[in-house]
């Protein structure tokens, strides 16, 4: 049944996509206690507490999710026709050097137009974590895994999928505001003035292979008039600790937000703390 609802849902035109998912956002702020809660917390300590930015926010949650089941049924060079981009001689760049490329990606905008579009060019694998739902787990692995485009589940085993492409000259994408799920694999800093735990696997990856680092954010344009992708160079300094160079990376994601915020998921559970892992650092007061 939810793959059937999937896939009907697919057929409709995005504009009716978004148009619906814009107001299920603002429908699920307020019948989730839950949702409701993070996403007030999150949106005032970030400092975008102002009514008409919070509205859209949770609209365009809404279309986050909703515009999902386009993206994934549809031909990639029908998507791809709905990009574009004045920065792709970032990613050329990259490309040329031959040793990799490291796509970050954080929750904002349409994080999933990103890989589909480079996908349309060249080969990339996307560090995902697989739903726990059997139905919705298979609905996401047929529709990710698509010409160019591969998955990699955030495990071992995913990591080292990641570095044999990078060590091909390929491209790797990664979500770097998703809380690693083990201890092992992060470390706490600060996001947004409070300490969040942090992966560590971007700049591990970029040590071992010597492959760039780039920002990708894939912006909602109005009236679904399709998406701007924005791409910047990240370099984080080798000479630093791990707790510096994740705060580097942090600092580059706050940036990207603050350009955009509205379309960033406010409701992410981003400060949450994974099993084994430390306690967070104590604030000061002034923090």
């Amino acid at each position: 049944m939810l793959i059937l609802f999937f896939r009907c849902w697919g057929y409709l035109p995005l504009r009716w996509a978004q148009a619906l998912g814009a107001m299920g956002g603002r429908l699920m702020y307020l019948c989730s206690a839950g949702y409701r809660r993070r996403f007030d917390s999150f949106i005032r300590q970030a400092g975008f507490d102002q009514p008409l930015l919070r509205r859209r926010a949770l609209e365009e949650a809404g279309k986050t999710l909703a515009e999902l089941p386009w993206l994934w049924t549809r031909p990639m060079r029908e998507t791809s026709a709905l990009v574009q981009t004045q920065d792709w001689a970032v990613v050329e760049a990259a490309q040329q050097a031959g040793k990799g490329i490291i796509f970050l990606t954080p929750h904002l905008g349409c994080f999933e137009i990103t890989a589909q579009y480079y996908a349309a060019h060249a080969p990339i694998t996307v560090l995902y974590s697989p739903p726990q739902h059997a139905s919705l787990r298979q609905i996401v692995e047929q529709a990710r895994q698509r010409h160019q485009l591969q998955t990699a589940p955030a495990n071992m085993s995913g990591v080292k999928q990641l570095l044999r492409a990078l060590r091909r000259g390929e491209a790797v994408g990664i979500l770097p505001d998703q809380v690693p799920t083990h201890a092992n694999e992060g470390v706490w800093a600060e996001f947004f003035h409070r300490p969040a735990y942090t992966m560590t696997l971007p700049a591990r990856l970029a040590e071992l292979t010597g492959a760039q680092i780039v920002l990708a954010f894939g912006r909602r344009l109005l009236h679904a008039n399709g998406y701007s992708l924005h791409l910047s160079k990240l370099e984080l300094f080798s000479n630093q600790k791990q707790q510096q160079q994740a705060r580097q990376m942090n600092q580059a994601m706050e940036a990207l937000i603050s350009s955009c915020p509205e379309q960033y998921l406010w409701a992410y559970s981003r400060y949450k703390q994974p099993p084994g892992a430390p306690s967070a650092p104590i604030q000061s007061e002034g923090a």
